[in-house]
């Protein structure tokens, strides 16, 4: 798959480019003094790069520019020319009115005109927008790229300024690790099936675990033994039993007798420990009143001097300060001690409220017991039994949902075990496919990585390391670094000009790679010499030709200052070369022949 032409209805603001075979160029040109030392120059070259994108069918976003000024733009149909692997031709037709319908058509010669065609003599007219992208990719047929479409690998193809930051994760890929690391495996040579099922389990891991987290929190105070759980459900569903047995025949001697038995057994008996514990406590707290009472110390040494002078005794001097010094010691000696006191009267206080509260709740239960005995109204007792049965079965409700939430938690906790193991068993296959890609210096992953050595090392001298290895999560990770004389890495990878160079080298080493596949043939970088130096900017030159030799279709955008110096006798492009001139010289200079937006 390569470019060969792109156009619109509107020829007078938008001409047509006619894209060459080998090495394309978009040459900007500043005319004006003032705009030479600007970043930005708004001729378009950048912009080129993404109404490529559109016309390959890319989702609409209100931050486009042909959908952020579309007033400016509406009546704008484009037309992308692209050549098969058989050396046909497809046209995509786009509106930007109404760009979720597509139309195509197929054609043996190069460079048409379609936009006088009626749309019935399109092959296929305004197909909806996701028929659409499956249509194109049936008929663009990049197998090398399945099992995804030919949109997962543009951004590799189509590179803007954004794209330059990150090698591997491109602008588009900023959500999950899932979405472009299995894509990017497979480009590579390693067996993607193996990360996508690894990522799908760990997916599935993530999510049980979220659910036995829900669970765990809806039987927070709970009990979590299920054997107990059983145990009381089996309990609880026999007296329900012999409740309704009971209803059932309206016969309440059994209950009479039991609740008899349970009264003097059972109930009294607690009543009498709890009256005498509480009688034990009283007396201890009483105690403990009456001891913090007598801690006060009574003698107070002004007192004392007033009475001696009016004796007439003196009181000054080491008399008065042994007294200050015997009740300050007594004082520390009280104050700890009532300190204990407090402390165990206010346990004591504690334990009398819950003892009290529980005699409440029995004597409360006792008397119903005893009203149930005494009472002659067998409806009364009818319904007392009655009460008691819904109670059981509203425990037994819960009990039987608390033992469905355990079992729940129990098939879950299996199923992770089982999940976590799997996992584990594709990290390892992932492992050794990595290990073996590596080391097999024939594999599809070498070949790419001595292509991108090789580029790199022809244009700064240096060598460059393309490496894939597993973190111990298991997900690859994807590094490109430049290396010293000795073999080691350097930072120099780290600088913007250095970063552009690898995401280039890169590029052209994974489409030369693929150069016996059904894969596209077409790269476009943005701004390819910008702040490399003159030496470095030929040899990168040298290399794009070199590969544009090689059947591939390199689409370069520059400005005149990022041109390699040379005298004026020997261009650094050929006219074939040069399929758009911009310039700042007017709006008949610009990509689109109007105003700047």
């Amino acid at each position: 798959m390569k470019l060969s032409r792109l156009y619109s209805n509107k020829p007078e603001l938008f001409e047509p480019i006619d894209f060459a075979q080998g090495l394309n160029v978009v040459f900007a040109e500043i005319h004006l003094p003032e705009n030479r030392n600007k970043d930005t120059h708004n001729l378009g070259k950048s912009t080129l790069g993404r109404l490529l994108d559109f016309c390959f069918l890319a989702g609409r976003d209100q931050r486009f520019f042909l959908f952020k000024h579309f007033e400016l733009f509406r009546e704008f149909v484009f037309y992308l020319e692209i050549e098969l692997e058989d050396k046909s031709y497809i046209t995509i037709r786009r509106t930007v009115e109404e760009s979720s319908k597509i139309s195509f058509k197929r054609h043996k010669t190069a460079h048409q005109d379609f936009t006088t065609s009626s749309l019935y003599e399109w092959d296929h007219q305004e197909v909806p927008f996701e028929r659409a992208k499956d249509l194109l990719d049936g008929v663009l047929d990049l197998r090398s790229v399945k099992p995804w479409d030919y949109r997962k690998g543009l951004g590799y193809l189509l590179r803007s300024q954004d794209d330059f930051n990150d090698i591997f994760q491109l602008n588009k890929f900023k959500g999950a690790h899932s979405e472009w690391k299995p894509f990017l495996a497979h480009i590579l040579g390693f067996d993607d099936s193996l990360i996508q099922q690894h990522y799908h389990k760990e997916q599935q891991l993530n999510d049980a675990l979220s659910r036995e987290q829900t669970i765990n929190s809806e039987l927070r105070g709970s009990i979590q033994d299920v054997s107990k759980i059983e145990g009381i459900l089996l309990l609880k569903q026999a007296e329900a039993h012999k409740k309704q047995q009971l209803l059932e025949a309206f016969d309440f001697r059994t209950q009479d007798k039991n609740n008899n038995k349970e009264l003097v057994e059972s109930i009294d008996e607690r009543i009498s420990e709890l009256n005498s514990e509480r009688y034990s406590l009283t007396q201890s707290r009483k105690k403990i009143i009456a001891s913090l009472e007598e801690d006060q110390i009574l003698f107070n040494p002004e007192e004392a001097k007033r009475l001696f002078l009016e004796a007439g005794i003196l009181f000054e001097g080491q008399i008065k300060r042994d007294y200050e010094q015997l009740i300050a010691f007594n004082r520390a000696i009280t104050d700890e001690r009532r300190g204990y006191l407090q402390e165990e009267r206010s346990e004591i206080e504690t334990l009398l409220k819950k003892i009290n509260s529980e005699l409440t709740v029995l004597g409360k239960k006792r008397s119903e017991m005893l009203s149930f005995l005494s009472s002659t109204d067998i409806f009364a007792k009818f319904k007392q039994v009655s009460n008691e049965l819904i109670t059981l079965k509203a425990d037994i409700t819960t009990l039987e949902r608390q033992r469905t939430f355990l079992h729940r938690l129990q098939e879950l906790r299996s199923q992770i075990r089982s999940l976590a193991d799997e996992r584990s068993n594709l990290q390892i296959q992932i492992e050794s496919d990595v290990e073996k890609q590596n080391s097999d210096q024939q594999s599809h992953f070498s070949s790419i990585r001595l292509y991108f050595s090789e580029i790199v090392e022809e244009v700064i001298d240096r060598k460059a390391l393309l490496s894939v290895s597993p973190n111990k999560e298991g997900h690859l990770e994807f590094k490109a670094e430049i290396l010293d004389t000795t073999g080691n890495a350097t930072s120099a990878d780290l600088g913007h000009t250095y970063r552009k160079l690898l995401c280039i080298a890169f590029d052209l080493a994974i489409l030369r790679s693929h150069l016996d596949c059904r894969f596209p043939r077409f790269t476009y970088h943005d701004g390819v010499f910008e702040s490399l130096d003159n030496r470095k900017k030929e040899k990168l030159l040298t290399v794009i030709r070199q590969y544009a030799d090689l059947g591939l279709q390199p689409l370069i955008t520059l400005i005149d200052s990022d041109l390699p110096s040379r005298s004026e006798l020997e261009p650094v492009f050929i006219e074939e070369e040069i399929v758009l001139r911009l310039h700042d010289d007017g709006n008949e200079g610009r990509l689109f022949k109007m105003d700047p937006w």
